[in-house]
């Protein structure tokens, strides 16, 4: 792996003539039609990307989430041929733990803006000061910030390696890492990988699936079954965006970079379930996500994420890791069977909520930060 050892700051300051093209462009946005009745059954509905762009283009202020997101220190820095964009939020507090906070898609770095205030000074948001984190939260390579990557390979395997050199290189020798959606296959790979120094690692997801043991799925709880016929098999039904981005990421890349309403349209497939809980998230906040998206022209590049993975098997081989994992379960995504992942995981936290869903550092960011305290105070 080669490196560059110098870490440059980073302050998001986009083109007003970026805004201003933008702007044109969902003006002159020509729309497709759709047939009368199917609900979401054919794919995101007419009416709700029609919302969703016009937000975009009257009353969603950018400069607004740009200055949110400035509030934080940022950095970039060259791991393995590949520029890395970071925050990098450290505590007041002694003994607190570095954490590395990886996002999925179609996130980025913004998924975590609600939690870095409570993990870094729980003082000041009625926590325990003794379960204090510094974090660190990287733009994956290929994604916003980061940029494009520029030569194939780049698994969710090579993303661990780059992310256990840039914690090496801010010098923490005892870390953590928590992760969803991609960043989840990413932080599988650094159980895997287990580098010096590092802890533990929690996960919104573990994507296992049956090995076809019967006295593996006779352990099952009714939970269990029912997600099998339930989330999962519903995800498997409607994740074309998946199948596209691990087959032919450029000529996706084509549509998503020159049309915003098509960057809009896809990356809310995911993000709304499918279209069915259009409500379910704040608009402004998803359309931070998709501005970062456009802005970057990360589209192609991080649906490449997902071809390479699709070689490799990085983020789903059941190759065994060692590092102490934490699982976090929501109701509302698709559920971690422990049955099947302890497979190849070594899980010591397995904890189920009540509410929630796939983008739960989002929406529930009190839930996983207080999961974060009670799991790494074990291994502190």
């Amino acid at each position: 792996m080669t490196t560059s050892e110098q870490i440059t700051a980073f302050r998001v300051d986009i083109p007003q003539a970026d805004l201003d093209d933008l702007a044109a462009r969902l003006a002159a946005t020509r729309w497709p039609d759709e047939v009368t009745g199917t609900g979401t059954s054919y794919g995101m509905p007419l009416a709700v990307v029609k919302r969703l762009a016009e937000r975009w283009a009257g009353g969603y202020e950018w400069r607004a989430h740009e200055a949110r997101l400035n509030e934080f220190p940022q950095y970039t820095t060259v791991i393995d041929g590949q520029n890395i964009h970071f925050l990098h939020v450290r505590s007041a507090e002694p003994g607190a733990v570095p954490l590395l906070l990886l996002h999925g898609w179609p996130g980025t770095v913004a998924e975590f803006a609600r939690m870095i205030g409570p993990l870094t000074d729980p003082r000041g948001h009625g926590g325990d000061p003794f379960r204090a984190f510094h974090v660190v939260v990287p733009s994956l390579p290929g994604y916003g910030f980061s940029g494009p990557t520029t030569e194939p390979g780049w698994d969710s395997a090579r993303m661990a390696r780059a992310f256990a050199a840039l914690m090496a290189r801010l010098g923490y020798e005892r870390w953590g890492a928590a992760g969803g959606d991609a960043g989840a296959l990413v932080g599988r790979e650094l159980g895997i990988l287990a580098p010096p120094g590092l802890i533990g690692v929690h996960l919104l997801q573990i994507f296992a699936f049956p090995s076809g043991d019967p006295a593996e799925m006779a352990s099952l709880s009714d939970a269990d079954r029912a997600s099998l016929t339930g989330a999962t098999a519903q995800f498997q039904e409607k994740a074309g965006y998946q199948k596209i981005q691990q087959t032919r990421p450029q000529t996706l890349g084509y549509g998503l970079t020159d049309s915003p309403v098509g960057q809009l349209a896809w990356n809310a497939e995911l993000w709304t379930g499918w279209g069915d809980y259009a409500d379910y998230l704040d608009v402004d906040t998803y359309l931070t996500h998709v501005s970062i998206y456009w802005f970057t022209r990360t589209a192609g590049s991080s649906a490449r994420h997902y071809y390479e993975d699709a070689r490799s098997g990085a983020g789903y081989r059941e190759t065994p890791g060692k590092v102490a994992t934490a699982v976090a379960v929501f109701p509302e995504d698709f559920r971690t069977i422990r049955a099947f992942a302890q497979r190849s995981v070594n899980i010591v936290r397995y904890t189920e909520f009540d509410q929630g869903g796939h983008f739960a550092y989002t929406t529930h960011p009190d839930l996983v930060v207080g999961d974060f305290r009670e799991f790494f105070a074990t291994l502190a």
